[in-house]
């Protein structure tokens, strides 16, 4: 099965001179905890996270509506195309310990997006399943591992 098959096609994004409260709005809209940043012309150049904009609102001494997207989002952004097997996309999950991979076609602009979420709602338990259950488990636990724990003091 290809990732296509099961991802999110129609995927809303903002650029980089977008402000924090309108990505936050577009989470809010979409349903979503994550948006891919692109340039007028649909080239991936990043990801923003609910997370980036917790953190980005909480550490700094202005307003989320001052806050560009450009100034927090994550531009190591690992990407697939709509060709790639769901395995071999699991496992960019796995080994990032990333959530959501976006799709990129072949100039690099974004066709897609696919959450755990949609692995999930494919997941199955037996033999020949399209996403296996065990291998998406394993996943999971890659993702979520903690890292080497904080000491507060």
């Amino acid at each position: 099965m290809t990732i296509q098959e099961i991802s999110t096609a129609n995927v809303t994004s903002c650029s980089p001179d977008t402000d924090l409260a309108a990505v936050a709005k577009i989470m809010w809209d979409c349903d979503c905890g994550a948006v891919p940043v692109v340039t007028e012309d649909r080239k991936l150049v990043g990801m923003i996270t609910d997370r980036d904009i917790c953190i980005a609102a909480a550490t700094r001494a202005t307003v989320p509506a001052d806050i560009r997207v450009r100034d927090v989002m994550s531009t190591k952004v690992h990407a697939c195309r709509p060709q790639d097997d769901v395995r071999t996309v699991m496992k960019t999950m796995k080994d990032h310990r990333v959530r959501r991979v976006p799709i990129v076609d072949a100039q690099q602009r974004l066709a897609g997006i696919v959450s755990v979420n949609d692995l999930v709602a494919h997941a199955e338990y037996r033999k020949d399943a399209e996403v296996p259950g065990d291998l998406f488990i394993d996943t999971m636990k890659a993702i979520c591992a903690h890292q080497t724990a904080a000491v507060a003091v």
